[in-house]
């Protein structure tokens, strides 16, 4: 990917009013009152869009996102939300979705209203399931924010500069791309059926990350390192390899024995994690392939890429076999 898509300065982005009068808005509800729904919804009404509805299984927790957000009602029945909104996004867990749709009503004359609309916000499920609501009428669609939602308030500043994956036609698909602009957030398009692959592509800039901290912190476990010690020598490195991603590009920002050409070092290292059996040579060798071909998109690649990319298959050939058989270093 070309560096300039990572020069969006993200700590820039504050949240603002919008230029349009609350009239000529589309009045927006949530059914769900989780993290997401509590950003979305708080990041709506502070930038102008009037949110008027919140129904969730938890009273509770629907009173109290009602509760911060001007002329907003917490309802008790997720049917009330949609009789009170034109955009309802549905923001329940992902095997929730279709059982949902298929409780909601839309009545055809309002359904056939400009503006009127069920969206989920899950990555991974497809929009089809809120077919029920379209047989009705209704516009449906996908909202996606790409971002890990902590719960608290700040998240509604952090989501600015991010992305939102949007799948959805004609008026409906403007409306979400006006909310997703309205947040300073860069939207994305998806075509119908992409989105289980988007989204599980996704976790390894998420979740991955983690996963891939983890496994440090597991090796380095068995050299005497405490977990606090490893995240407090691991995250500062972490932060800066994603901050000259954003500078350089992927291939720019590869550093390590791969990225220099070591191959002996690359050698001794696999050998190394076969050893210790388990998984953890087939892991390094895996991502070890995706660093060879990172390197290989280089103006100039490391002399010695040829070697290296048969040393990580090589090693490969035996590791995979070895993860089938061993337990990991936990």
């Amino acid at each position: 990917m070309d560096a300039r898509y990572f020069n969006l300065p993200v700590q820039m982005f504050r949240l603002e009013q919008a230029p349009m009068s609350q009239s000529s808005l589309p009045r927006l509800g949530f059914i769900g009152a989780g993290r997401l729904a509590r950003c979305l919804a708080l990041s709506f009404s502070r930038a102008a869009y009037p949110v008027t509805a919140v129904a969730s299984r938890s009273a509770n927790s629907a009173v109290r996102l009602a509760s911060q957000i001007e002329h907003c009602t917490a309802f008790d029945t997720p049917q009330q939300v949609v009789d009170a909104a034109d955009i309802v996004f549905l923001a329940v867990p992902d095997d929730s979705i279709g059982s949902s749709a298929h409780t909601l009503r839309f009545d055809a004359a309002a359904a056939g209203a400009p503006g009127k609309a069920l969206v989920h916000c899950s990555g991974a499920s497809p929009v089809e399931l809120l077919a029920p609501a379209r047989a009705q009428g209704a516009s449906i669609g996908g909202f996606h924010p790409l971002y890990l939602f902590s719960g608290e308030l700040a998240d509604s500043e952090r989501i600015a500069g991010c992305s939102v994956t949007i799948e959805a036609e004609g008026a409906l698909k403007e409306a979400l791309t006006a909310l997703a602009v309205a947040l300073r957030c860069h939207p994305l398009t998806i075509p119908p059926g992409g989105r289980m692959l988007y989204h599980a592509a996704a976790h390894y800039a998420a979740s991955f990350a983690l996963c891939s901290l983890a496994e440090c912190v597991a090796l380095w476990r068995t050299l005497g390192f405490a977990e606090d010690d490893a995240l407090r020598a691991l995250l500062p490195m972490l932060a800066g390899t994603i901050e000259t991603a954003r500078d350089k590009g992927l291939p720019n920002a590869l550093a390590g024995p791969v990225s220099r050409g070591d191959t002996g070092v690359v050698q001794k290292q696999l050998a190394l994690l076969e050893s210790l059996g388990g998984d953890h040579a087939a892991l390094y060798g895996l991502l070890s392939r995706r660093a060879v071909e990172l390197a290989e998109r280089r103006a100039n690649p490391p002399a010695a890429i040829d070697a290296i990319s048969a040393a990580v298959e090589d090693s490969l050939s035996r590791s995979l076999n070895q993860a089938a058989a061993g337990a990991s270093v936990k």
